[in-house]
C-alpha cells in the first residue's frame, strides 16, 4: 500500500498565502505575461501532496488515495487533468472578482456543474453543539480532493470576506489572497517576497533617475 511519504515534492516550500484553500489551489502555478513560470502540480501525487500540506486531506485519506491512484493510474490521471481545468476556472472567477469585473457565464456554469456533483456527497450530520456538513461514501474516491476544493470555493464566494479578495500587485505575480489586514490595504501576497522585490525595484529606479 502506498504511504503518504511517497510524496516526493517538498511542500514546506509552498507558502499558504491565500487565506482559503481554494485560493491556495489557484496559487499552485505562478502566472506571468509569458504564461506559467512555475508549476507545482505535475501529477496526481502532487495534487494529493498539496491536499496534505493544506490539511484538506487527513493522513489516512492521503494514504488511501495514493493507494487507489497506484491501482487506477488512468483514473488518477483523469482526476489530475480535471483538477488543472478546475484550477483555471477558480482562478478566472476570483481574479475577476478581485478586479471588480463580471465573472463570465461560462466560468460560473463550469463551477456550478462541478458543485452539483460535489453536493451529491455532502450531508448534514448532528454534532454535540448542533449540525455540520459531512462527506459520505467518498474516502476512496480519487476526486475527493476536488470536491473539497470546490466546497472551499463555494464557501468563499458566499462569504462576507469576498469583498476583501485581492490579486497581488506585483507585475510578475498573480497570486490571490483575502486581505485581512486592519486597514484593508494589503497589496502583496507576501511582503517578504513580492513586497520587497517591488521596494527594491522602486529604489533602483529612483537611484537611476538621480544619476541621469
Amino acid at each position: 500500500m502506498a504511504k503518504s511519504n511517497s510524496i516526493k515534492k517538498d511542500w514546506s516550500q509552498f507558502k499558504l498565502l491565500g487565506g482559503s484553500p481554494c485560493l491556495d489551489f489557484a496559487n499552485t502555478v505562478e502566472r506571468d505575461e509569458n504564461g506559467y513560470s512555475q508549476e507545482w502540480l505535475t501529477n496526481y501525487v502532487d495534487l494529493i501532496g498539496w491536499g496534505e500540506h493544506t490539511q484538506l486531506l487527513t493522513p489516512q485519506q492521503v494514504e488511501t488515495l495514493l493507494s487507489e491512484a497506484a491501482m487506477h493510474p488512468h483514473g488518477a490521471r483523469n482526476v489530475f487533468e480535471r483538477a488543472i481545468a478546475l484550477r483555471e476556472v477558480i482562478y478566472r472567477i476570483f481574479s475577476a472578482i478581485a478586479a471588480k469585473q463580471i465573472v463570465t457565464e461560462d466560468d460560473l456554469a463550469s463551477f456550478n456543474q462541478a458543485l452539483s456533483e460535489t453536493l451529491n456527497y455532502l450531508q448534514i450530520a448532528p454534532t454535540a453543539d448542533g449540525f455540520t456538513w459531512t462527506w459520505v461514501n467518498c474516502e476512496d474516491r480519487l476526486d475527493l480532493i476536488l470536491w473539497k476544493i470546490i466546497y472551499s470555493a463555494g464557501e468563499l464566494l458566499t462569504a462576507t470576506v469576498l469583498s476583501r479578495l485581492r490579486e497581488c500587485a506585483a507585475d510578475d505575480c498573480s497570486f490571490l489572497f483575502v486581505d485581512l489586514s486592519r486597514n484593508n490595504r494589503r497589496c502583496w501576497c507576501d511582503m517578504e517576497d513580492c513586497g520587497n522585490r517591488f521596494k527594491a525595484k522602486r529604489h533602483y529606479e529612483r537611484s537611476k533617475k538621480k544619476t541621469v
